[in-house]
């Protein structure tokens, strides 16, 4: 199972950064919030891009945001492994994903809780990875909702009726507990569970 750590509910940046950096974590996940999607914004790219400073990590870049196209080029920049946006944004889904292909970067979608599975067929050749929302977006500490194992299970479904090689990503919730509802995912993306931890190799190593 690889990791993907989240640094959303960080109260020091640049010194979790760097403690993350000292880890086997195989990716930083980073959300990026507009205020529009979700009601929460996170800092700016003018600051955000300075991740490369205190970490040589890829990057997992999650757009909780209404137009992705803005943001795409940006975090196209870094060190970026992939750059996932929502389906329910609706609009210009298969232009953003040939966007982010472009870039040579790997794509992804995610759905909320309440977003049908069966809405991604149309999107399944061009992804790299689905993420699969364990919470409502936009805000860190939230508990897992139980009904996502189920959910993951017909995501994995979906994806194996196509014989594709997509990836699955579960994030929102996932601690030493919870993570025993993913257990059909590839990776796990966490947040609180490892950054309020002591430490955060003990942490990452409960969720493996």
């Amino acid at each position: 199972m690889k990791i993907s750590a989240s640094f959303l509910s960080s109260s020091n940046i640049p010194i979790d950064l760097k403690k993350l950096n000292e880890t086997d974590v195989d990716y930083i996940h980073v959300d990026v919030m507009d205020g529009k999607f979700v009601p929460n914004k996170t800092m700016p790219f003018s600051e955000m891009k300075n991740i490369y400073k205190y970490t040589n990590k890829r990057l997992d870049v999650h757009l909780m945001v209404e137009n992705p196209k803005k943001y795409i080029p940006l975090y196209a920049e870094l060190n970026t492994e992939f750059i996932t946006f929502h389906m329910e944004v609706m609009d210009d889904i298969e232009e953003n994903l040939e966007l982010i292909k472009s870039y040579g970067i790997k794509c992804g979608l995610a759905i909320k809780p309440n977003t049908p599975v069966k809405s991604l067929v149309p999107y399944l050749p061009l992804l790299d990875l689905i993420l699969v929302m364990g919470v409502e977006p936009g805000k860190g500490g939230q508990s897992f909702i139980l009904e996502t194992e189920d959910k993951i299970k017909e995501t994995k479904s979906l994806i194996n009726s196509y014989h594709l090689g997509i990836l699955i990503s579960v994030d929102g919730g996932i601690d030493q507990a919870t993570k025993n509802y993913c257990q059909e995912c590839d990776i796990l993306t966490s947040g609180s569970y490892i950054i309020d931890g002591k430490s955060f190799q003990e942490q990452i190593d409960g969720l493996r």
